[in-house]
Protein backbone atom coordinates (compact mmCIF):
# COMPACT_ATOMS: atom_id res chain seq x y z
CA UNK A 1 0.00 0.00 0.00
CA UNK A 2 1.25 3.52 -0.86
CA UNK A 3 0.24 6.58 0.89
CA UNK A 4 0.54 9.83 -0.72
CA UNK A 5 2.81 12.77 1.60
CA UNK A 6 -0.18 14.53 2.52
CA UNK A 7 -1.26 11.34 4.67
CA UNK A 8 2.21 11.04 5.89
CA UNK A 9 2.28 14.38 7.21
CA UNK A 10 -1.50 13.84 8.63
CA UNK A 11 -0.48 10.53 10.48
CA UNK A 12 2.19 12.52 12.57
CA UNK A 13 0.05 15.24 13.16
CA UNK A 14 -2.37 12.87 14.51
CA UNK A 15 0.34 10.88 16.53
CA UNK A 16 1.09 14.12 18.85
CA UNK A 17 -2.05 13.54 19.99
CA UNK A 18 -1.31 10.29 21.28
CA UNK A 19 -0.21 10.70 24.79
CA UNK A 20 -3.56 12.04 25.57
CA UNK A 21 -5.75 10.10 23.40
CA UNK A 22 -4.35 6.54 23.41
CA UNK A 23 -6.77 5.50 20.48
CA UNK A 24 -3.90 3.91 18.06
CA UNK A 25 -6.49 2.34 16.04
CA UNK A 26 -9.21 6.06 15.35
CA UNK A 27 -5.52 7.21 14.58
CA UNK A 28 -4.84 4.72 12.12
CA UNK A 29 -8.45 4.44 10.98
CA UNK A 30 -8.72 8.51 10.10
CA UNK A 31 -5.29 8.92 8.73
CA UNK A 32 -5.68 6.16 6.61
CA UNK A 33 -8.97 6.48 5.37
CA UNK A 34 -8.52 7.48 1.70
CA UNK A 35 -5.86 4.68 1.13
CA UNK A 36 -7.59 1.72 -0.91
CA UNK A 37 -5.69 -1.50 -0.45
CA UNK A 38 -5.50 -2.86 -4.26
CA UNK A 39 -7.56 -5.95 -4.65
CA UNK A 40 -5.86 -9.27 -4.94
CA UNK A 41 -6.26 -11.45 -7.71
CA UNK A 42 -6.43 -15.22 -7.66
CA UNK A 43 -3.50 -16.91 -9.37
CA UNK A 44 -3.65 -17.73 -13.27
CA UNK A 45 -4.18 -21.95 -13.83
CA UNK A 46 -3.02 -23.81 -16.82
CA UNK A 47 -3.47 -27.54 -17.06
CA UNK A 48 -0.41 -30.03 -17.23
CA UNK A 49 0.15 -29.54 -20.82
CA UNK A 50 -0.05 -25.69 -21.51
CA UNK A 51 -2.81 -25.98 -23.54
CA UNK A 52 -5.89 -24.74 -21.40
CA UNK A 53 -5.75 -21.86 -18.81
CA UNK A 54 -7.62 -19.09 -16.95
CA UNK A 55 -7.29 -16.48 -14.78
CA UNK A 56 -10.02 -17.20 -12.07
CA UNK A 57 -11.41 -14.32 -9.86
CA UNK A 58 -11.29 -16.84 -6.97
CA UNK A 59 -9.42 -19.59 -6.31
CA UNK A 60 -10.37 -21.93 -3.20
CA UNK A 61 -9.73 -24.88 -1.27
CA UNK A 62 -12.71 -25.92 0.99
CA UNK A 63 -11.97 -28.53 3.44
CA UNK A 64 -15.31 -29.54 4.60
CA UNK A 65 -18.39 -30.65 2.69
CA UNK A 66 -20.11 -27.78 5.10
CA UNK A 67 -17.61 -24.91 4.08
CA UNK A 68 -18.13 -26.10 -0.11
CA UNK A 69 -21.76 -25.74 0.57
CA UNK A 70 -21.32 -22.22 1.88
CA UNK A 71 -18.98 -20.82 -0.91
CA UNK A 72 -21.16 -22.47 -3.67
CA UNK A 73 -24.28 -20.65 -2.40
CA UNK A 74 -22.14 -17.32 -2.48
CA UNK A 75 -19.26 -17.73 -5.51
CA UNK A 76 -18.65 -16.22 -8.29
CA UNK A 77 -19.97 -18.69 -11.42
CA UNK A 78 -18.69 -20.38 -13.56
CA UNK A 79 -17.69 -22.44 -10.55
CA UNK A 80 -15.34 -25.15 -11.57
CA UNK A 81 -13.25 -27.85 -9.81
CA UNK A 82 -9.55 -29.35 -11.02
CA UNK A 83 -7.37 -31.71 -9.96
CA UNK A 84 -4.06 -32.57 -11.07
CA UNK A 85 -4.87 -30.75 -14.81
CA UNK A 86 -5.17 -33.46 -17.07
CA UNK A 87 -8.10 -32.83 -18.95
CA UNK A 88 -7.05 -31.55 -22.31
CA UNK A 89 -10.68 -30.52 -23.08
CA UNK A 90 -11.66 -27.33 -21.74
CA UNK A 91 -13.01 -28.11 -19.09
CA UNK A 92 -11.51 -26.50 -16.50
CA UNK A 93 -10.94 -22.92 -17.43
CA UNK A 94 -13.17 -20.02 -16.16
CA UNK A 95 -13.27 -17.07 -15.08
CA UNK A 96 -15.18 -17.17 -12.00
CA UNK A 97 -14.54 -19.94 -9.30
CA UNK A 98 -11.58 -22.02 -9.46
CA UNK A 99 -11.85 -24.63 -6.63
CA UNK A 100 -9.73 -27.72 -5.56
CA UNK A 101 -10.57 -30.54 -3.17
CA UNK A 102 -7.20 -31.19 -2.79
CA UNK A 103 -8.41 -30.99 1.27
CA UNK A 104 -11.32 -33.37 0.66
CA UNK A 105 -9.25 -36.21 0.27
CA UNK A 106 -8.90 -40.26 1.84
CA UNK A 107 -10.51 -42.88 2.41
CA UNK A 108 -13.13 -43.23 4.99
CA UNK A 109 -13.69 -46.70 5.26
CA UNK A 110 -13.52 -49.70 3.91
CA UNK A 111 -16.13 -53.24 4.04
CA UNK A 112 -14.26 -56.16 4.22
CA UNK A 113 -16.80 -58.56 3.11
CA UNK A 114 -18.07 -56.55 -0.05
CA UNK A 115 -14.76 -55.19 -0.68
CA UNK A 116 -16.37 -51.38 -1.19
CA UNK A 117 -14.29 -48.53 0.12
CA UNK A 118 -15.53 -44.69 0.70
CA UNK A 119 -13.34 -42.19 -0.42
CA UNK A 120 -13.47 -38.60 -0.57
CA UNK A 121 -13.29 -36.78 -4.17
CA UNK A 122 -10.37 -35.04 -4.07
CA UNK A 123 -7.84 -38.46 -3.69
CA UNK A 124 -5.57 -38.45 -6.79
CA UNK A 125 -5.50 -41.91 -7.88
CA UNK A 126 -2.10 -43.05 -7.06
CA UNK A 127 -2.33 -42.22 -3.31
CA UNK A 128 -6.21 -43.99 -3.23
CA UNK A 129 -4.27 -47.32 -4.56
CA UNK A 130 -1.73 -47.18 -2.70
CA UNK A 131 -4.09 -46.51 0.73
CA UNK A 132 -6.27 -49.73 -0.45
CA UNK A 133 -2.95 -51.83 -1.25
CA UNK A 134 -2.10 -51.42 2.62
CA UNK A 135 -6.25 -52.83 3.80
CA UNK A 136 -5.54 -55.39 1.24
CA UNK A 137 -7.28 -53.92 -1.52
CA UNK A 138 -7.01 -52.95 -5.57
CA UNK A 139 -9.19 -51.75 -8.19
CA UNK A 140 -10.06 -54.03 -11.29
CA UNK A 141 -8.59 -51.44 -13.35
CA UNK A 142 -6.48 -48.41 -13.71
CA UNK A 143 -5.83 -45.98 -16.29
CA UNK A 144 -2.02 -45.31 -17.62
CA UNK A 145 -1.67 -42.41 -15.30
CA UNK A 146 -2.77 -42.40 -12.13
CA UNK A 147 -2.00 -38.69 -10.78
CA UNK A 148 -5.92 -37.78 -11.56
CA UNK A 149 -8.01 -37.29 -8.72
CA UNK A 150 -10.81 -39.88 -8.59
CA UNK A 151 -13.81 -37.17 -8.84
CA UNK A 152 -12.00 -35.59 -12.20
CA UNK A 153 -11.38 -39.49 -13.51
CA UNK A 154 -14.70 -40.71 -12.96
CA UNK A 155 -16.21 -37.25 -14.11
CA UNK A 156 -14.75 -37.75 -17.75
CA UNK A 157 -15.05 -41.28 -18.09
CA UNK A 158 -11.32 -42.02 -17.57
CA UNK A 159 -10.57 -46.04 -18.40
CA UNK A 160 -7.64 -48.70 -18.78
CA UNK A 161 -8.08 -51.44 -20.52
CA UNK A 162 -9.22 -55.05 -20.89
CA UNK A 163 -11.96 -55.95 -23.38
CA UNK A 164 -14.01 -57.39 -19.52
CA UNK A 165 -13.40 -54.41 -17.58
CA UNK A 166 -15.44 -51.11 -17.38
CA UNK A 167 -14.01 -47.75 -16.73
CA UNK A 168 -13.42 -46.39 -13.20
CA UNK A 169 -16.74 -44.61 -13.67
CA UNK A 170 -18.55 -48.43 -14.11
CA UNK A 171 -17.07 -49.05 -10.50
CA UNK A 172 -18.80 -46.53 -8.47
CA UNK A 173 -21.80 -48.05 -6.85
CA UNK A 174 -22.68 -44.62 -4.76
CA UNK A 175 -21.71 -41.08 -4.41
CA UNK A 176 -22.39 -37.76 -2.61
CA UNK A 177 -22.58 -34.52 -4.22
CA UNK A 178 -23.06 -30.71 -3.26
CA UNK A 179 -25.62 -28.66 -5.79
CA UNK A 180 -25.22 -24.34 -6.65
CA UNK A 181 -27.76 -23.95 -3.96
CA UNK A 182 -25.67 -25.74 -0.84
CA UNK A 183 -27.70 -29.08 -1.02
CA UNK A 184 -26.26 -32.44 -0.35
CA UNK A 185 -27.21 -35.06 -2.48
CA UNK A 186 -26.09 -39.10 -1.76
CA UNK A 187 -27.00 -41.18 -4.79
CA UNK A 188 -26.93 -45.08 -5.91
CA UNK A 189 -28.66 -47.42 -7.87
CA UNK A 190 -31.53 -47.09 -5.28
CA UNK A 191 -31.62 -43.75 -4.05
CA UNK A 192 -32.17 -41.29 -6.50
CA UNK A 193 -30.84 -43.41 -9.47
CA UNK A 194 -31.42 -40.42 -12.24
CA UNK A 195 -29.03 -38.38 -10.48
CA UNK A 196 -26.84 -41.43 -10.00
CA UNK A 197 -26.95 -42.21 -13.58
CA UNK A 198 -26.10 -39.04 -14.64
CA UNK A 199 -23.34 -38.09 -12.21
CA UNK A 200 -20.97 -41.01 -12.53
CA UNK A 201 -20.02 -39.12 -15.91
CA UNK A 202 -21.24 -35.26 -15.36
CA UNK A 203 -17.81 -33.20 -16.64
CA UNK A 204 -18.74 -31.65 -13.25
CA UNK A 205 -22.08 -29.96 -14.29
CA UNK A 206 -24.25 -31.35 -11.75
CA UNK A 207 -22.52 -30.37 -8.65
CA UNK A 208 -19.48 -30.99 -6.98
CA UNK A 209 -18.99 -34.83 -6.21
CA UNK A 210 -17.47 -34.73 -2.87
CA UNK A 211 -17.44 -38.63 -1.82
CA UNK A 212 -17.35 -41.90 -3.77
CA UNK A 213 -18.28 -45.42 -3.08
CA UNK A 214 -15.98 -47.54 -4.90
CA UNK A 215 -16.17 -51.44 -5.73
CA UNK A 216 -12.75 -53.06 -5.27
CA UNK A 217 -11.34 -56.68 -4.94
CA UNK A 218 -8.68 -58.22 -2.88
CA UNK A 219 -5.52 -56.98 -3.56
CA UNK A 220 -3.82 -59.02 -6.48
CA UNK A 221 -0.50 -59.29 -8.85
CA UNK A 222 -0.32 -59.05 -12.33
CA UNK A 223 2.41 -60.19 -14.87
CA UNK A 224 3.09 -57.79 -17.54
CA UNK A 225 4.71 -58.49 -20.95
CA UNK A 226 5.85 -56.61 -23.46
CA UNK A 227 7.25 -57.08 -26.98
CA UNK A 228 7.58 -55.57 -30.08
CA UNK A 229 6.13 -56.85 -33.23
CA UNK A 230 5.19 -55.65 -37.08
CA UNK A 231 2.09 -53.17 -36.24
CA UNK A 232 -0.17 -55.71 -39.01
CA UNK A 233 0.63 -58.53 -37.42
CA UNK A 234 -0.35 -57.06 -34.14
CA UNK A 235 -3.78 -55.89 -35.61
CA UNK A 236 -3.91 -59.35 -36.86
CA UNK A 237 -3.99 -60.86 -33.77
CA UNK A 238 -6.15 -58.27 -32.17
CA UNK A 239 -9.47 -59.98 -31.32
CA UNK A 240 -7.25 -63.12 -30.13
CA UNK A 241 -5.14 -61.02 -27.73
CA UNK A 242 -7.62 -59.27 -26.08
CA UNK A 243 -9.46 -62.32 -25.42
CA UNK A 244 -6.99 -64.45 -23.87
CA UNK A 245 -5.61 -61.65 -21.61
CA UNK A 246 -7.03 -59.82 -19.00
CA UNK A 247 -5.11 -56.35 -19.89
CA UNK A 248 -3.84 -55.84 -23.59
CA UNK A 249 -2.88 -52.68 -25.38
CA UNK A 250 -0.17 -51.39 -27.71
CA UNK A 251 1.07 -48.97 -29.44
CA UNK A 252 1.92 -47.95 -32.54
CA UNK A 253 5.61 -46.23 -33.57
CA UNK A 254 4.59 -43.45 -35.93
CA UNK A 255 6.85 -44.21 -39.60
CA UNK A 256 8.49 -47.12 -38.02
CA UNK A 257 5.69 -49.97 -38.95
CA UNK A 258 6.22 -51.45 -35.53
CA UNK A 259 4.34 -51.90 -32.58
CA UNK A 260 4.97 -52.51 -28.71
CA UNK A 261 1.91 -54.64 -27.21
CA UNK A 262 1.68 -54.52 -23.57
CA UNK A 263 -0.31 -57.68 -21.66
CA UNK A 264 -1.43 -58.06 -17.85
CA UNK A 265 -2.31 -61.01 -16.55
CA UNK A 266 -2.76 -62.34 -12.61
CA UNK A 267 -0.56 -64.34 -11.45
CA UNK A 268 0.46 -65.76 -7.83
CA UNK A 269 4.64 -65.68 -8.60
CA UNK A 270 6.75 -63.20 -6.88
CA UNK A 271 7.16 -59.91 -7.32
CA UNK A 272 10.24 -59.01 -9.88
CA UNK A 273 12.53 -56.23 -9.08
CA UNK A 274 11.40 -53.01 -10.70
CA UNK A 275 12.89 -51.98 -13.21
CA UNK A 276 14.09 -48.61 -14.75
CA UNK A 277 11.41 -46.18 -16.61
CA UNK A 278 13.14 -45.59 -19.59
CA UNK A 279 9.68 -44.48 -21.55
CA UNK A 280 10.60 -40.98 -21.40
CA UNK A 281 14.22 -41.81 -22.76
CA UNK A 282 12.97 -43.54 -25.74
CA UNK A 283 10.87 -40.49 -26.77
CA UNK A 284 13.43 -37.96 -26.96
CA UNK A 285 15.20 -40.58 -28.69
CA UNK A 286 11.86 -40.69 -31.00
CA UNK A 287 11.63 -36.71 -31.09
CA UNK A 288 15.39 -36.77 -32.33
CA UNK A 289 14.91 -38.92 -35.41
CA UNK A 290 12.13 -36.67 -36.40
CA UNK A 291 14.01 -33.66 -35.86
CA UNK A 292 16.77 -34.93 -38.03
CA UNK A 293 14.95 -37.30 -40.28
CA UNK A 294 11.43 -35.92 -40.19
CA UNK A 295 12.09 -34.96 -44.22
CA UNK A 296 13.33 -39.02 -45.13
CA UNK A 297 10.29 -41.16 -43.70
CA UNK A 298 11.84 -43.65 -45.28
CA UNK A 299 15.35 -43.63 -44.12
CA UNK A 300 13.14 -42.77 -40.42
CA UNK A 301 11.60 -45.96 -40.40
CA UNK A 302 15.05 -48.16 -41.39
CA UNK A 303 16.45 -46.06 -38.29
CA UNK A 304 13.39 -46.98 -35.86
CA UNK A 305 13.57 -50.79 -37.24
CA UNK A 306 17.39 -50.93 -36.70
CA UNK A 307 16.87 -49.91 -33.11
CA UNK A 308 14.25 -52.03 -32.40
CA UNK A 309 15.78 -55.15 -33.92
CA UNK A 310 16.36 -58.20 -31.84
CA UNK A 311 14.78 -56.48 -28.94
CA UNK A 312 13.78 -59.77 -26.65
CA UNK A 313 10.71 -59.73 -24.43
CA UNK A 314 10.11 -58.45 -21.15
CA UNK A 315 8.55 -59.35 -17.90
CA UNK A 316 7.46 -58.09 -14.90
CA UNK A 317 5.44 -58.90 -11.48
CA UNK A 318 3.97 -56.75 -9.33
CA UNK A 319 1.38 -55.77 -7.77
CA UNK A 320 -1.52 -54.87 -9.91
CA UNK A 321 -1.26 -50.81 -9.44
CA UNK A 322 2.24 -50.53 -9.69
CA UNK A 323 1.72 -52.33 -13.28
CA UNK A 324 -0.90 -50.89 -14.32
CA UNK A 325 0.25 -47.38 -14.53
CA UNK A 326 3.00 -45.83 -15.97
CA UNK A 327 5.37 -42.26 -15.45
CA UNK A 328 4.59 -39.55 -18.12
CA UNK A 329 7.47 -36.88 -17.98
CA UNK A 330 7.19 -35.96 -21.41
CA UNK A 331 4.38 -33.38 -21.83
CA UNK A 332 1.96 -33.74 -24.61
CA UNK A 333 -1.31 -32.59 -25.62
CA UNK A 334 -4.68 -35.73 -26.48
CA UNK A 335 -7.17 -36.82 -28.72
CA UNK A 336 -8.74 -40.29 -28.11
CA UNK A 337 -12.30 -41.48 -29.67
CA UNK A 338 -13.91 -44.87 -28.53
CA UNK A 339 -15.18 -46.56 -31.56
CA UNK A 340 -17.40 -49.74 -32.06
CA UNK A 341 -14.87 -52.61 -31.43
CA UNK A 342 -15.31 -54.20 -34.60
CA UNK A 343 -13.96 -50.85 -36.50
CA UNK A 344 -10.82 -50.36 -33.95
CA UNK A 345 -8.26 -52.07 -36.77
CA UNK A 346 -9.84 -50.71 -39.79
CA UNK A 347 -9.83 -47.31 -37.98
CA UNK A 348 -6.27 -47.43 -36.79
CA UNK A 349 -4.98 -48.78 -40.46
CA UNK A 350 -6.83 -45.73 -41.76
CA UNK A 351 -4.66 -43.20 -38.98
CA UNK A 352 -1.52 -44.57 -39.95
CA UNK A 353 -1.83 -44.47 -43.67
CA UNK A 354 -3.36 -40.92 -43.15
CA UNK A 355 -0.34 -40.09 -41.40
CA UNK A 356 2.64 -41.75 -43.29
CA UNK A 357 0.99 -40.69 -46.30
CA UNK A 358 0.99 -36.86 -45.67
CA UNK A 359 4.40 -36.74 -43.27
CA UNK A 360 2.15 -35.45 -40.88
CA UNK A 361 5.03 -34.18 -38.12
CA UNK A 362 4.47 -36.74 -34.82
CA UNK A 363 6.67 -38.81 -33.05
CA UNK A 364 4.55 -40.27 -29.85
CA UNK A 365 3.21 -43.52 -30.44
CA UNK A 366 -0.66 -43.90 -31.17
CA UNK A 367 -1.94 -45.93 -28.01
CA UNK A 368 -5.07 -48.53 -28.69
CA UNK A 369 -6.97 -49.95 -25.75
CA UNK A 370 -10.20 -51.71 -25.37
CA UNK A 371 -13.28 -51.28 -22.81
CA UNK A 372 -16.35 -53.21 -21.35
CA UNK A 373 -19.83 -51.79 -22.10
CA UNK A 374 -21.66 -50.17 -19.11
CA UNK A 375 -25.21 -48.39 -18.59
CA UNK A 376 -23.79 -44.80 -17.65
CA UNK A 377 -26.11 -42.08 -19.44
CA UNK A 378 -22.59 -40.09 -20.71
CA UNK A 379 -20.13 -42.76 -20.65
CA UNK A 380 -18.71 -43.21 -23.94
CA UNK A 381 -18.60 -46.83 -23.48
CA UNK A 382 -22.58 -46.41 -23.23
CA UNK A 383 -24.03 -49.72 -24.56
CA UNK A 384 -21.50 -50.40 -26.43
CA UNK A 385 -18.11 -52.62 -26.60
CA UNK A 386 -15.60 -50.49 -27.79
CA UNK A 387 -12.28 -49.89 -28.39
CA UNK A 388 -9.94 -47.04 -27.74
CA UNK A 389 -7.57 -45.16 -30.29
CA UNK A 390 -5.36 -42.32 -28.42
CA UNK A 391 -3.47 -39.79 -30.57
CA UNK A 392 -0.50 -37.60 -28.61
CA UNK A 393 0.95 -34.53 -30.25
CA UNK A 394 4.54 -32.81 -28.03
CA UNK A 395 3.56 -30.25 -25.98
CA UNK A 396 5.35 -27.67 -28.07
CA UNK A 397 4.06 -28.23 -31.32
CA UNK A 398 0.71 -26.90 -32.54
CA UNK A 399 -1.84 -30.18 -32.34
CA UNK A 400 -4.10 -28.54 -34.52
CA UNK A 401 -3.14 -29.92 -37.99
CA UNK A 402 -2.38 -33.06 -36.94
CA UNK A 403 -5.51 -34.12 -35.05
CA UNK A 404 -7.85 -32.26 -37.56
CA UNK A 405 -6.74 -35.02 -40.05
CA UNK A 406 -7.42 -37.98 -37.84
CA UNK A 407 -10.86 -36.74 -36.50
CA UNK A 408 -12.67 -37.19 -39.22
CA UNK A 409 -11.42 -40.79 -39.52
CA UNK A 410 -12.81 -41.55 -35.65
CA UNK A 411 -16.41 -40.05 -36.56
CA UNK A 412 -16.68 -41.97 -39.60
CA UNK A 413 -16.03 -44.88 -37.63
CA UNK A 414 -18.70 -43.94 -34.80
CA UNK A 415 -16.43 -42.76 -32.32
CA UNK A 416 -17.35 -40.54 -29.21
CA UNK A 417 -14.15 -38.89 -27.88
CA UNK A 418 -12.81 -38.92 -24.24
CA UNK A 419 -14.50 -35.62 -22.40
CA UNK A 420 -11.34 -34.85 -21.06
CA UNK A 421 -9.59 -35.12 -24.35
CA UNK A 422 -9.48 -32.81 -27.40
CA UNK A 423 -12.38 -32.83 -30.04
CA UNK A 424 -14.31 -30.33 -31.79
CA UNK A 425 -17.97 -31.78 -31.30
CA UNK A 426 -20.72 -29.43 -30.28
CA UNK A 427 -24.03 -30.53 -28.76
CA UNK A 428 -25.35 -31.24 -32.18
CA UNK A 429 -22.93 -34.03 -32.61
CA UNK A 430 -23.38 -35.39 -28.70
CA UNK A 431 -27.03 -35.30 -28.70
CA UNK A 432 -26.98 -38.40 -32.05
CA UNK A 433 -24.09 -40.28 -30.15
CA UNK A 434 -25.43 -40.37 -26.67
CA UNK A 435 -29.11 -42.10 -26.17
CA UNK A 436 -29.62 -40.77 -22.78
CA UNK A 437 -28.39 -37.10 -23.84
CA UNK A 438 -32.38 -35.70 -22.97
CA UNK A 439 -31.84 -37.15 -19.96
CA UNK A 440 -28.93 -36.04 -18.71
CA UNK A 441 -30.07 -32.39 -20.13
CA UNK A 442 -33.36 -32.86 -17.73
CA UNK A 443 -31.48 -33.73 -14.79
CA UNK A 444 -28.48 -30.91 -15.44
CA UNK A 445 -31.13 -28.00 -15.64
CA UNK A 446 -32.99 -29.38 -12.39
CA UNK A 447 -29.99 -29.14 -10.07
CA UNK A 448 -28.43 -26.13 -11.66
CA UNK A 449 -30.98 -24.17 -13.38
CA UNK A 450 -28.89 -20.84 -13.49
CA UNK A 451 -26.32 -23.28 -14.89
CA UNK A 452 -23.67 -22.07 -12.36
CA UNK A 453 -21.18 -24.94 -12.93
CA UNK A 454 -21.07 -24.76 -16.83
CA UNK A 455 -18.26 -22.82 -18.29
CA UNK A 456 -18.57 -21.47 -22.23
CA UNK A 457 -16.85 -24.85 -23.31
CA UNK A 458 -19.66 -26.43 -21.47
CA UNK A 459 -22.15 -24.54 -22.41
CA UNK A 460 -21.55 -25.39 -26.09
CA UNK A 461 -21.42 -28.50 -24.89
CA UNK A 462 -24.81 -28.73 -23.72
CA UNK A 463 -26.62 -26.41 -26.21
CA UNK A 464 -27.31 -23.89 -23.44
CA UNK A 465 -27.26 -20.22 -24.66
Amino acid sequence: MNASRRQLLKFATAASALAATGTIPALVESAFADVVPPARKALPWRNWSGGQSCEPSVRAAPASEAELAELLKRTAAPIRAVGAGHSFSGLVPTQGTLLTLDRISGVVDHDPATHQATVRAGMRLAAMADELARRGLALANLPDINKQSLAGAISTGTHGTGVGIGSLSSFVTGLRLVTASGETIDCDAQTRPEIFNAARVSLGALGIITEIRIQAQPLYKLKRRTWIAPVAEMLEQVPDLEAKNRNFEFYYIPYSGMALGIVNNETDEPETPTPVNEDDNGLRELKMLEDWLGWAPSLRRWAIQKALAGRAAEERVDYSHKTLATERGVRFNEMEYHLPREAGPAALREIIDTIEKNNIKVYFPIEFRTTAPDEIWLSPFYERKSCSIAVHQFHEWDYHPYFAAIEPIHRKHGGRPHWGKLNTLTAADFSTLYPKWKDFLDVRASLDPQSKFLNPYLKKVFGVA
